[in-house]
């Protein structure tokens, strides 16, 4: 898929990290980008920036994701990439210190916006995409890029909720792949390895520095540009499809 100006792309996380890094690299090439996130004053100011669109959107709630690509869509017109970034990484155990069971309203909001969420608008913004003409020689519709993370494979201690959260990311990959094959749109996972975003941001530079020395090369913290680059490989590229990619320095995750 050809990356230019013609090309529409929906981010939803848009307003910070893995979200805002895409959104500033395909802008930057002149995509018209529509981004999604509950942070209407970011969002609105970085859409401003870019010449882009922003819709105040709650990823898992159905309706306001389609309200979000409704104003989107008016905009741009119907985007052929949806890249999700949204997502949230709350820590807690399956019991606590004190023998408590794991919070269930938590690990539902976890589930509810990273797996839950990732769905409405994979789902969503592939009913629109399959109403497109096709381009290229491969005659593809369009692509859905999903983010799980190397937690998916290697849950830590304390990241119940959100391992299964991105579990359940990759495993719908290749069946949604396979379901939308014959509309030619691709999907593909991407699992970000240890990356600087805002959460990580909030850790001292000491623990900063310690996680970049357990990751084998290169050792530093993979950056917002690093997801972005592979993003747009993966749009050009329209071998890539049904895979989880990770991008991770090669890193495993130990258990604490």
């Amino acid at each position: 898929m050809q990356i230019n100006s013609n090309l529409a792309v929906v981010i939803t996380g848009g307003a910070s990290g893995l979200g805002e890094g895409v959104a500033r690299h395909l802008a930057a090439k002149g995509v018209k980008v529509g981004l999604f996130d509950l942070n209407e004053e970011r969002g609105e100011e970085i859409a401003k920036e870019l010449g882009g669109t922003f819709a105040r959107v709650d990823v898992s709630d159905a309706a306001s994701v389609a309200s979000g690509f409704e104003k989107v869509r008016a905009a741009n017109g119907q985007e052929r990439v949806v890249v999700n970034c949204a997502g949230i990484a709350p820590g807690a155990k399956t019991i606590d210190r004190e023998g408590n069971p794991h919070d269930p309203g938590l690990f539902a909001k976890t589930i509810g916006v990273n797996l839950v969420g990732t769905f409405h608008c994979a789902s969503m913004g592939a009913a629109g995409m399959a109403k497109l003409d096709t381009v290229g020689d491969d005659l593809e519709r369009g692509l859905i890029i999903n983010t799980a993370s190397v937690a998916a494979y290697e849950g830590q201690v304390g990241q119940i909720a959100y391992s299964a959260s991105k579990g359940g990311v990759v495993g719908m990959m290749l069946p949604m792949a396979r379901d939308l094959s014959r509309d030619g749109i691709r999907v593909v996972t991407i699992a970000p390895g240890i990356f600087m975003t805002p959460m990580m941001a909030g850790f001292s530079q000491e623990v900063q520095d310690s996680l970049a020395a357990n990751t084998p090369f290169p050792k530093r913290l993979g950056t917002p540009a690093d997801y972005a680059s592979l993003a747009e490989e993966i749009i050009r590229n329209s071998m890539i499809n049904g895979e989880t990619i990770r991008i991770d320095g090669a890193v495993r995750l130990q258990p604490r």
